[in-house]
């Protein structure tokens, strides 16, 4: 890989030290420059021509998330790298729609940050191991969707208090229902579940996590 030039972008001085002195131990890392905020990042933008911008997200002035779409869109070649100390789901989509290639917590070791630069640089994404199983998480339950989507609300309650070993009685005392309506949501979730028995039901029931 040739030499990747990287921009570091943080309001605090001694931090930005550090990261210098950490990518400059990496052969083939340059720090072309620092900013201390967005708008000075953008103001150096052209000049230095980075590969990478290594930024945080909180920062006094234009915030990260603004920063990231305005180097993106200024230089598209440029691929930005959040490193910050912030890990909830606002902030790191937030920063992915920005356009963003890459998230690593600050707490991350050196060798991690190291690498998320190299992989960035060569055009691929990079998430941090809390990020992508924070990530993972999300996606996971956009594919996964209902369980059960062919019950009705009411079924699925009956359904969830059966897997709960509660009695017809039972369950019609708990929802104001009287046991024939019980009774015929029970039949009807048998049917859709294409079970014989309750205990069959239940065991449906908690593998979908009810």
């Amino acid at each position: 890989m040739d030499q990747v030039r990287v921009l570091l972008v943080d309001d605090h001085a001694p931090f930005r030290a550090g990261l210098r002195a950490l990518l400059a131990t990496s052969p083939d890392v340059e720090v072309c420059g620092e900013a201390a905020s967005g708008e000075e990042a953008l103001a150096v933008l052209g000049r230095l021509q980075p590969d990478v911008v290594l930024l945080d997200l909180t920062m006094p002035g234009m915030g990260g998330i603004a920063a990231t779409e305005r180097l993106v869109r200024m230089s598209p070649h440029v691929r930005v790298l959040i490193l910050s100390m912030a890990d909830d789901d606002e902030s790191v989509f937030a920063a992915l729609r920005a356009g963003a290639r890459g998230y690593v917590l600050k707490g991350a070791r050196r060798v991690e940050i190291i690498r998320s630069v190299r992989v960035v640089a060569d055009g691929e994404a990079i998430f941090g191991p809390a990020i992508a199983t924070r990530l993972m998480g999300y996606f996971a339950g956009l594919d996964r969707g209902p369980a059960f989507p062919d019950l009705t609300a009411r079924e699925r309650e009956v359904l969830t208090l059966i897997a709960q070993h509660l009695t017809n009685p039972q369950i019609a005392q708990r929802l104001g229902l009287s046991q024939k309506t019980v009774r015929n949501h029970v039949s009807n979730i048998f049917a859709k579940l294409q079970v014989a028995d309750r205990a069959q039901a239940i065991s449906m029931a908690r593998q979908q996590g009810l």
